[in-house]
């Protein structure tokens, strides 16, 4: 359980010390880059889903918030019940790299309306302003940063519909919050056999 705990914390440590850098250091819009036109630091922020996109003004906003507490509860007791059972190592970091992210938006979503002042494309952000914070709790912005256009180019005119026009790959902004829950995920998918087989081989030797 303490390593569980440990890949929480550090995942959810670097995420929040990166995004309060950047909240802090760019306005939004502002770009650095860190490897060429590669790896690029974009500051953006989204009302709450994955990867850039938004979901539906402040009621939605508030759903989602909530569905995503939920979500790390039980995620949380599922941890527990695991570590309590003979279960794969993998099965418990690809968990708690999903809880660690889980959190980490979370945590911009319930408090960064509070703490922090709004950041434009002409101011950087302040923490703790005197005149208090841009939003409500659970209605806070997720900051974004990570951007990989790997690929930027114009496609053939030759190409069906799409023929002459930009093409980036990967063009989403994401987070490290992010990052950690698809990292959990993709463990589950291409590891699933391998995570579950001993509990499928010791279910078929007591039939």
């Amino acid at each position: 359980m303490k390593k569980t705990i440990l890949i929480v914390f550090l995942v959810l440590v670097a995420d929040q010390v990166f995004k309060f850098w950047i909240k802090t250091h760019m306005t939004l819009g502002q770009e650095i880059h860190v490897l060429g036109n590669w790896f690029i630091l974009h500051f953006t922020e989204n009302e709450g889903m994955a990867f850039g996109f938004s979901f539906g003004g402040a009621t939605g906003k508030l759903i989602l918030s909530i569905f995503r507490i939920i979500a790390v509860i039980i995620i949380g007791i599922y941890i527990y019940r695991l570590r309590k059972r003979s279960t794969h190592p993998g099965l418990v970091i690809s968990f708690a790299l999903i809880m660690a992210g889980a959190l980490g938006n979370i945590f911009d979503s319930a408090f960064y309306g509070l703490i922090f002042s709004q950041s434009s494309y002409h101011t950087v952000a302040t923490l703790f302003p005197p005149e208090g914070g841009y939003n409500s709790f659970l209605h806070g912005k997720v900051v974004d940063m990570l951007y990989f256009p790997v690929i930027d180019t114009i496609l053939p005119e030759w190409v069906p519909i799409r023929g002459g026009e930009q093409f980036i790959f990967f063009r989403p902004v994401f987070n490290i919050a992010d990052s950690s829950i698809t990292t959990g995920v993709f463990m589950l998918l291409i590891f699933q056999k391998k995570f579950f087989e001993k509990k499928e081989t010791e279910t078929s030797g007591t039939l």
